[in-house]
């Protein structure tokens, strides 16, 4: 999705991104606004580092083997998504797709693990675009399956 890669673009899904919440937590992650034409969507549910209450986060993903990839890139911003800093603080998650929410466990990629996530994570425009915009190192996270 090419217009996703712009700067306007990444405003306006910004915007769109808490009707998105809704529409995936009303559908346990079935649904999004996005539809077919991004990548497949999930409904993350994390813990706040700071107030230990649940926060929901509507997130792309890969799949690899059985594993799902979550890339923090916050369209780009030079702050890290709060979802990504909760998981760091504590990384059992809760993944809602397709109508199935699932506990998982987060890992922290880094190193050729990171890169080869990030190389397929650009392999879409927006995110190429993403990683171009801000000077910090966009983190990636695999869920696994708890």
């Amino acid at each position: 999705m090419k217009f996703a890669s712009t700067p306007a673009g990444s405003r306006f899904i910004r915007a769109l991104v808490p009707w998105d919440r809704r529409v995936m937590a009303a559908t346990n992650g079935k649904y999004t606004l996005f539809g077919p034409t991004s990548l497949p969507g999930m409904l993350l549910t994390t813990t706040g580092r700071r107030s230990g209450q649940p926060r929901r986060s509507a997130l792309s993903f890969l799949r690899d083997g059985d594993r799902l990839l979550v890339l923090g890139s916050n369209f780009g911003q030079e702050r890290h998504p709060a979802w990504s800093s909760n998981l760091l603080a504590n990384p059992d998650a809760l993944a809602a797709i397709g109508g199935e929410e699932v506990p998982v466990t987060a890992t922290l990629l880094t190193g050729d693990d990171r890169e080869r996530g990030l190389q397929r994570f650009c392999e879409y425009p927006m995110y190429r675009a993403y990683v171009t915009r801000t000077s910090r190192e966009l983190r990636i996270f695999a869920l696994s399956r708890r």
